[in-house]
């Protein structure tokens, strides 16, 4: 350890260095935008998982996506409920939370990307993508860090923005549901001229909803311009920016095994509040801005970049209750973080295709550089406050956190990463993979207050290959093997930084696409180990692996002109070091999503969806969380071609369930109920 006046951050003069090389680079794009997605709902065409267009159906990995129409179908309101309908992803395990969105993906935690690049999520710094302002959503299933860095085992989620079209398309919509939800939003985009060389978007949101527990809420403000500019017909520019501000009450989830799963001396209500209403509270501000470059040098070379400002604000205040003190009283912890997170992402390929006798090349050159500052106060003060009664809380026996508890915190986080991939294609029969990358993070974590400095220097070397084999049939195997690598901003018990997490997994699966079906069916099997693993709990450590094997199916498709299905079943055996059951995660995942269309009847413009989500039995050490099954529903109509009507119901029956336990317990979320009104022009 050494004082904090001794902190001098390293990578400064190289990032400089690096900054100023790349800016020479600066004056090109591809005509053609990354991530576009094909005409097809179920066959989609990504750059998430190679960071080059690849159809999902010919490449060797896990992807699922959820474009705009399931997104507007399922009236999506948070970023975890995207998931609820694909393999692999478990969400809302800790609840309906107004300030946090939670995946498990293939049993571990997952990084969030937006736009290709990452989003920080540090600690209680929490970046909350809107869903209105999102084109699409995809995951990336199992260690991605041979692209991406940094990143836990679980994968990666990467959603991608609204962008700027080339034809006039213009929406207002309003919405109105049960826990006072109020909604209002527009999306206006076309040509800024005549010629369309030049495109603009704007897209904003007021809204307003109750969160699950009593006495909490949120509001939002949400703007998000863009432009894009075809510099020339090599050479393409895309400007995007957002603004969004939250306001409220934390909704915090947390719950005790007594009173939730043991009812023996009464049940404690799902709506049951701990935390201090009068004196929580959650603002929360985030802006970004930035850019994507492209430019074609040839048929063959062309160059990307994509570069990307974030600045986070925080005032937070969370109480929660922490233990039982006998049947009837529990005492509380609070915790209180007041400060920004600013970060940089910059990423850099140099991407070659070429023909040579029998084989065709993809080549992927690539350099990234990641940059994050947390700068705040805070304090953990425990216990907080007189004991509250467990089923019937009383709120304001509490002193006021002082200004002598806060410490102040600083936490630099910078991370320098080369990357190589190269995708052969074979006689259009085989697609072989292989990829290395070579990262550098430091991370300083300084207690200015007691004058305490935790420095981590970290490198790692991380690989990845895969094959696949393309049949006539649509029927396309694949075996494929990828790493992970994850430096640790936290700190343990006694002050000292974590070591980083490092994942492995090996992949074996099909996919299917027949001709002249519009679907798609895929199976994978997993194995997947993570050393270095960091156990939650009132105090977490770190302590050994964690492995996690399963079988994920996942189907979508039209089984007629009218009906479409989406369904998916999961299994995953996660454990830990000691070969248990590891907490959270179910063994069995099942969901079915049906829609049908009335186009063609007398009922033409109405269209009906209906869904089941089921939830298998989860633990915590000894304890057994019960299975669950949820109903959604959805119907719209069309008035014409610009009205638009809706109503959605998640969890139609008002299911009363625990999600999840681990250590605290969680109820999952109540029934939703929302009508939206949209207009076109």
């Amino acid at each position: 350890m050494q004082p904090a006046s001794l902190h001098t951050p390293r990578l400064k003069p190289l990032t400089l260095a690096v900054h100023s090389a790349l800016s020479l680079m600066l004056f090109a794009t591809y005509a053609q935008a990354e991530e576009a997605q094909i005409e097809s709902d179920t066959l989609v065409i990504s750059a998430t998982a190679l960071k080059v267009e690849t159809p999902l159906l010919e490449t060797p990995r896990s992807v699922s996506s959820v474009g705009r129409t399931e997104l507007e179908k399922r009236n999506v309101q948070q970023l975890d409920e995207t998931f609820r309908y694909r393999a692999g992803v478990l969400a809302g395990l800790y609840g309906s939370d107004n300030n946090t969105d939670w995946f498990k993906v293939r049993g571990f935690d997952q990084s969030t990307y937006q736009d290709g690049l990452r989003i920080y999520r540090t600690g209680f710094y929490q970046w909350l993508p809107e869903p209105y302002g999102l084109e699409r959503v995809e995951v990336f299933k199992g260690p991605a860090s041979i692209l991406y860095g940094e990143a836990p085992p679980g994968g990666v989620i990467n959603a991608v923005s609204k962008r700027p079209t080339s034809l006039p398309q213009n929406e207002i919509e309003i919405q109105t549901g049960n826990r006072s939800h109020r909604q209002i939003g527009f999306d206006s985009s076309g040509p800024a001229n005549e010629t369309g060389s030049l495109r603009y978007r704007m897209v904003g949101l007021y809204k307003e909803r109750d969160g699950d527990l009593d006495h909490t809420y949120n509001d939002r403000y949400y703007i998000a311009p863009s432009l894009e500019w075809d510099v020339s017909d090599a050479t393409q520019l895309t400007f995007l920016a957002s603004f969004q501000k939250d306001d409220g009450v934390p909704t915090n989830a947390f719950k005790l095994p007594y009173g939730t799963l043991d009812t023996s001396n009464g049940k404690v209500d799902p709506q049951t509040n701990y935390s201090e209403p009068g004196y929580d509270k959650d603002e929360h501000s985030q802006s970004s801005i930035g850019y994507e470059l492209r430019h074609a040098f040839n048929s063959t070379w062309a160059f990307e970049q994509d570069f990307r400002y974030n600045r986070l604000d925080l005032d937070l205040r969370s109480t929660y209750i922490f233990y039982a003190l006998d049947e009837q009283q529990g005492m509380r912890g609070h915790l209180q973080r007041d400060g920004k997170v600013e970060s940089y992402a910059l990423d850099n390929r140099l991407v070659g295709n070429w023909r040579s006798g029998r084989t065709e090349h993809t080549l992927l050159i690539g350099l990234d550089y990641q940059d994050q500052q947390v700068d705040g106060r805070e304090a953990d003060p425990f216990p907080f406050g007189e004991a509250m009664d467990l089923f019937n809380p009383e709120y304001g026996h509490y002193t006021p956190v002082s200004a002598d508890q806060f410490i102040q915190r600083d936490i630099e986080k910078q991370q320098l990463g080369l990357y190589l991939q190269d995708q052969v294609r074979i006689d259009d029969r085989w697609v072989l993979l292989g990829s290395v990358r070579y990262d550098d993070a430091q991370t300083d974590n300084i207690d200015q207050t007691n004058g305490i400095k935790q420095v981590s220097d970290d490198t790692a070397l991380t690989w990845s290959a895969g094959a696949m084999y393309l049949s006539d049939s649509g029927l396309n195997p694949y075996l494929s093997y990828t790493e992970s690598f994850e430096p640790q901003l936290q700190t343990d018990s006694e002050g000292s930084l974590y070591e980083p997490l490092e994942g492995q997994q090996w992949e074996a699966g099909i996919k299917y696409a027949p001709a002249g079906w519009d679907g798609y069916v895929s199976a994978a099997y997993f194995d997947i180990e993570e050393n270095n693993s960091i156990i939650p709990g009132p105090v977490a450590r770190q302590d050994g692996k964690r492995t996690s094997k399963g079988l994920e199916l996942e189907a979508s498709g039209y089984l007629s002109n009218a009906l479409q299905v989406t369904a998916a079943y999961t299994y995953t055996d996660a454990r830990d070091k000691d070969d248990n059951r590891a907490a959270l995660i179910p063994r069995h995942m099942a969901s079915l999503w049906l829609d049908y269309d009335f186009q063609g009847t007398h009922l033409a413009g109405l269209k009906l969806g209906a869904g089941l989500r089921h939830v298998g039995e989860s633990v915590d050490g000894d304890l057994r969380v019960p299975d669950y099954t949820l109903a959604d529903l959805m119907a719209s109509y069309d008035f014409g071609s610009q009205w638009t009507a809706q109503l959605n119901i998640s969890n139609l029956t008002d299911e009363e369930y625990v999600a999840s336990c681990d250590y605290w317990c969680y109820y999952g979320e109540s029934r939703s109920v929302t009508a939206s009104l949209k207009y076109r022009f």
